[in-house]
């Protein structure tokens, strides 16, 4: 084996191994705060959509992956403009009563939504809204504020979670609070314990709030509230890790989720949102799956690398100016052609008849394995005939013709016409 060739097997081996490694090795948490149905990390809501059947029996559940206004105004139409909150004709709400589910770290919708939305929940029908972010002109509209909780230890401590440096287990044994249910539902618990750094916001009435708390933190600020809408009415939570299945799944603390749904009426159909989180069903990128992962993330990415690079210098080898090489001349036909011009100048052609005798010489030789040839002995000429298959007369005559032209001054254009005419027959005679 080469040297080379050891070089290649061993860079290969070092390849298997390393892509082996990078497949058997545990997955890392991931921490991210996602809330989506479908995601079983801690912060996705699994375990809660799952349970969903059995917290609403009899009552239908159904997925959405619409904006509020197309979901609650079937007659929206593609010309109605979505900054509009009123005008001279206003859509259709949905027929019936439902409770609508928003599930998220953050809440946000345009006027065409928020106003599509309180409508819906003065007819009769309940919106349940978590996250640490929900959108100022709703909160408005509710004479509501979500404030930070102010202190440093616990943001920094909610960031270094969320960006995976810290497991949440870490941080909840770091520092704890207590929510604490007002008036809970039979069987329930009052006091939950939960990590400091989840609970960071809270909620503060302003003039003219009709909002009712239903949960509040050690400090008794309110994290849980219900605001009467017309017939229906809104709850709103700035503790949306309580729904997340890292906290369903711990049985200290996931007895609040669960009070904080049961305020819900039974009998009603269950809208659970995944827009504001996964948008539309029908406008995924085709590129989503590749995207949404990190090792198929990088092998896209280098990929279209390799391909740019791939094009960048094929493009520049095929574009290059290809020189045209014009073939080498026949030297050798032309200085023939041109002593041969000459010597059909001259009226003497004694030195052509040479020539043509010595050209003949050679061919006897060659052919006949004549090394030593001499045409002047009988026996050499005698021996010649026989070979070459022609008459003794024809061959003796060949070769006084061929003497005389030798031992010739001059040689004229028939003798030397009729030479190359003898030579000629017996080439012929002879193959």
């Amino acid at each position: 084996m080469t040297r080379f060739r050891a070089l290649l097997l061993g860079l290969v081996a070092l390849f298997v191994a390393f892509v082996a490694v990078e497949y058997f090795r545990p997955q890392p948490t991931n921490w991210n705060p996602t809330f989506i149905n479908r995601d079983k990390i801690p912060y996705g809501t699994y375990a809660l959509y799952d349970q969903l059947p059995a917290l609403f029996p009899g009552q239908p559940i159904s997925t959405v992956r619409l904006p509020i206004a197309n979901q609650l105004l079937p007659g929206l139409g593609a010309d109605v403009n979505p900054d509009t909150t009123a005008g001279s004709t206003v859509p259709a709400l949905r027929a019936g009563r439902a409770s609508y589910l928003f599930i998220n770290d953050g809440f946000f919708c345009s006027p065409l939504d928020q106003n599509a939305l309180l409508r819906y929940a003065a007819q009769g029908s309940h919106v349940l809204i978590t996250g640490e972010n929900i959108s100022g002109a709703l909160l408005d509209s509710l004479r509501l504020e979500l404030r930070p909780v102010l202190e440093l230890d616990s943001l920094l401590l909610l960031r270094r979670i969320r960006l995976g440096r810290l497991p949440a287990g870490r941080g909840s044994r770091a520092r704890t609070t207590t929510l604490t249910l007002v008036n809970p539902p039979a069987g329930a618990a009052v006091s939950y314990p939960f990590p400091a750094a989840e609970v960071a916001y809270f909620f503060r009435a302003t003039a003219g709030s009709r909002a009712t708390v239903l949960a509040h933190d050690a400090s008794r600020r309110p994290v849980l509230v219900r605001v009467p809408v017309g017939r229906g009415e809104i709850l709103l939570s700035s503790t949306p890790s309580a729904f997340s299945n890292l906290r369903l799944l711990r049985p200290a603390t996931a007895g609040f989720a669960f009070a904080a749904l049961s305020r819900l009426p039974a009998g009603q159909p269950v809208f659970w949102d995944e827009y504001q989180k996964q948008g539309p069903l029908g406008e995924q990128s085709l590129l989503r799956v590749l995207v949404a992962h990190e090792a198929l993330r990088w092998a896209l990415w280098t990929g279209l690398a390799g391909l740019a690079l791939f094009v960048l210098f094929e493009a520049r080898r095929r574009q290059r100016i290809i020189p045209i090489i014009k073939p080498l001349p026949n030297t050798t036909l032309l200085f023939t052609s041109t002593v041969a011009s000459l010597y059909r100048q001259g009226s003497n052609h004694a030195l052509i008849a040479e020539k043509k005798i010595g050209l003949f010489h050679d061919f006897l030789r060659a052919r006949y394995h004549e090394p030593g040839l001499d045409l002047a002995d009988e026996s050499t000429r005698e021996r010649l005939a026989q070979k070459a298959g022609v008459p003794r007369p024809e061959l003796d005559e060949l070769v006084r013709r061929m003497n005389r032209t030798l031992t010739a001054r001059q040689v004229s254009d028939e003798e030397l016409l009729a030479l190359n005419r003898a030579i000629s027959r017996f080439r012929q005679q002879a193959a």
